[in-house]
């Protein structure tokens, strides 16, 4: 469904990517119509007009713009499907999938072939595989250079590269000089395996903390609110480690240290990471939008930069979701922390309280409904982690109506758990939990009266929730 206009106009001015491919803006002057994040100057509200499809905008007499390109915007049509094909692939490759993995196994991940894959991504973005794989190396190897002093052969291979004679010849020929110059050159660099976390401010740190704090799974995540700090057990592509993250002391930046074990799938670690605390939302544009409404006023001006939490893996944090049904946060928390002493795995960390990974999906596919039932829960609440287990694992960038509808045909799984995942799983910004009891009691209001309150805050309502759900 096409976002009320202003929403859409909201949307537009913030360039928020999120939206890329939902709606087109028109712009009556100009005769053009183009994505919401076209890097062309803003026009004003009244020159806008706003369409489901780019077909639509077309019928009305506009034309493409040359420099977003409408026709590579992601959409629901079977006819974007080889864009959006490239756009998921770009994400998987920006997060290392094609190191030390071939093409072909990517591919496979999208029931495609290697070569279909090839040519989606050279429509979509001009390049090569390999090239944009490099890309990503190189850039990740950088910051690596100048944020730890990870030694060199290490940090070549946490990059991606091979080998380390491949790393020295592709870096001097991109920068000019070879890295072992670049490392000399760094007299003030962190100790250990470190990664720096740059974010646009503001950013309601403590609030985001506490909200995770809440929701720590025991012996998997930890939150430390005198130092600030966040830290977890990490199981990513078969590497098994931990990770904790605290706020770089001078600038906008988060800073995360990684166990040696990780090394390998440090890209990977990254992405994860801006995922979890958000890293990439607009939060002035954000705010500014929350703000005109009296009753967010005053909690946007207490917490400015309020992040909506993100989810380290999709299955965990669906498995929480559907605990946390018809209970408190605190008697979902304690049901978490049986399931994973239950169904983890042991892992040694410098922590003591953290001391397991979480479950996987194989292990509970492979459980019975008797021994899920085991921790505290009803047969049938136990039944919809079986069948949660079972079925595709959520991705972000999916189309989200598909999705949803989708995750509520499985049993057990209704609108709030659906909107609820959207919020922290599939990092939706419009994700709204309706008939969430704190939301209604902040709002003094009805299921159906709070969507029609609601509307003003698109297209964060995601945003707007988080502020309900924090102390009045």
């Amino acid at each position: 469904m096409l976002p009320e206009a202003d929403a859409c106009y909201r949307a537009m001015v913030a360039r928020d990517r999120r939206l890329d491919g939902v709606f087109f803006v028109a712009v009556k002057t100009t005769g053009i119509y183009c994505r919401p994040i076209c890097p062309a100057r803003t026009p004003k509200r009244s020159s806008c007009h706003f369409y489901r499809t780019a077909a639509q905008a077309e019928a009305q007499g506009f034309r493409a713009c040359f420099r977003c390109r409408p026709e590579l915007a992601p959409g629901d049509a079977p006819v974007d499907a080889v864009w959006k094909l490239a756009e998921a692939a770009a994400g998987r490759i920006a997060a290392g999938a094609l190191n030390g993995h071939r093409l072909d196994e990517l591919a496979a991940e999208f029931d495609v072939t290697a070569r279909h894959l090839r040519r989606a991504l050279g429509q979509r973005l001009g390049v090569a595989p390999v090239e944009l794989a490099q890309s990503h190396r190189l850039a990740f190897a950088k910051r690596l250079l100048q944020d730890s002093s990870m030694p060199l052969t290490e940090l070549a291979f946490a990059a991606g590269f091979q080998s380390i004679r491949r790393f020295n010849a592709v870096f001097a020929q991109r920068y000019g000089r070879p890295p072992s110059a670049v490392r000399r050159e760094l007299a003030d660099r962190s100790e250990g395996t470190r990664l720096r976390l740059d974010y646009r401010p503001p950013l309601a740190w403590g609030p985001l903390l506490r909200f995770l704090w809440g929701r720590a799974i025991p012996g998997v995540e930890t939150v430390d609110l005198e130092v600030l700090s966040w830290a977890r057990t990490v199981t990513l592509e078969g590497h098994r480690g931990w990770v904790q993250v605290r706020h770089h002391p001078t600038q906008p930046a988060l800073v995360a240290e990684a166990s040696l074990s990780l090394t390998p799938v440090l890209m990977a670690l990254t992405a994860r990471l801006r995922e979890v605390f958000d890293l990439d939302a607009q939060p002035r544009a954000i705010d500014a939008v929350l703000r005109m409404d009296p009753l967010l006023k005053g909690r946007v001006a207490r917490t400015p930069g309020l992040r909506v939490p993100g989810a380290f893996d999709p299955f965990e944090a669906t498995v929480r979701a559907v605990l946390g049904q018809q209970v408190t946060v605190k008697g979902a928390t304690t049901l978490a922390g049986r399931f994973a002493a239950r169904f983890g795995r042991g892992l040694a960390t410098p922590r003591p309280e953290l001391f397991l990974t979480f479950p996987s999906k194989a292990t509970i596919a492979a459980a019975s409904v008797e021994q899920v039932a085991a921790v505290g829960l009803p047969r049938a609440r136990a039944a919809t982690l079986l069948a949660v287990s079972q079925a595709p694992g959520l991705v972000r960038g999916a189309p989200i109506d598909q999705t949803l509808a989708r995750l509520q045909q499985l049993p057990g799984i209704g609108p709030w758990t659906a909107q609820y995942l959207a919020m922290r799983a599939l990092g939706w910004p419009d994700a709204f939990p309706a008939s969430d009891l704190g939301v209604l009691k902040a709002l003094g209001a009805t299921e159906k009266a709070a969507l029609r309150r609601a509307e003003r805050w698109r297209p964060w309502r995601a945003y707007a929730t988080l502020h309900l759900w924090s102390p009045a």
